[in-house]
């Protein structure tokens, strides 16, 4: 569904509010941000045949065939999966900030929230987003063709196997399988897949979402042209997430 041209007119007006609270450059080229070391973890493949793209609990909502994309679309092709990690420490196991697709070599000099074309967003506030919903723990980035793809694969694999649950009997070994493979940066149970579904040449990588369940903002990246040439969806703003532990530690010395 094609957002109205009155939505179009809201959207141009209020843009200003939708830019990034941080700079998510700094995720993928800074190694500490707030104390806290960083990595970059490359998962492999994501594809995106259409340029159609929408980022959505694979388990939770994904599975919906209703789910529409972002309005603005990407470039087409297959693009590398790269975590920004806050690394495991004496407190903590290793959390997953942001995860990002690059389009292209081209630096992003701002970030903007990717919306699918009917959100409220005169109402919205300059420090809000709009986001999207994660009650699995898992999220993934995934092209509209590649979306359909995986809904025929769970409505066929839940039609053979009644009563059965898709993440305990056939992901479950999967994440695991992935954390004998790659097991930096993940728990035992495993916190990444890179997914080719079955029958078909798309790969979808899921991984763990930052802090588990909650909503988190999806930006696009845009060149000094005004192109898209990055996706990046945030699951920490680490600054502000480890700043406010710093300073409840020190209120407690």
């Amino acid at each position: 569904m094609s957002p109205t041209t009155e939505w179009l007119a809201q959207w141009e007006e209020q843009r200003h509010k939708l830019k990034s609270f941080c700079d998510l450059n700094a995720y993928f080229t800074e190694t500490e941000i707030a104390g806290k070391q960083l990595a970059v973890m490359n998962i492999g493949p994501c594809s995106i045949p259409t340029g159609h793209v929408l980022v959505r609990d694979p388990l939770a909502y994904l599975i919906d065939r209703i789910n529409e994309p972002y309005f603005q679309t990407a470039p087409t092709g297959t693009f590398t999966a790269e975590v920004c990690v806050v690394t495991p420490d004496e407190f903590d196991c290793a959390r997953y900030a942001a995860v990002r697709l690059r389009f292209s070599d081209d630096q992003a000099v701002r970030f903007e929230e990717a919306l699918i074309g009917n959100e409220n967003i005169v109402e919205l506030e300059e420090d809000q987003f709009f986001g999207f919903n994660v009650d699995a723990g898992l999220c993934s980035i995934c092209d509209k063709e590649v979306h359909l793809a995986y809904c025929d694969f769970n409505e066929q694999w839940n039609k053979d196997n009644p009563g059965l649950n898709i993440y305990n009997e056939y992901f479950a070994p999967l994440f695991a399988e992935s954390y004998k493979q790659h097991p930096e940066y993940q728990r035992d149970s495993g916190d990444w897949i890179n997914w080719n579904i079955p029958n078909t040449d798309y790969h979808l990588p899921m991984f763990q979402s930052g802090f588990g369940d909650g909503a988190y903002p999806v930006y696009w990246g845009f060149n000094d042209k005004g192109d898209i040439c990055q996706l990046v969806v945030q699951f920490i703003d680490i600054a502000l997430a480890y700043s406010e532990d710093d300073e409840e530690d020190e209120n407690l010395d």
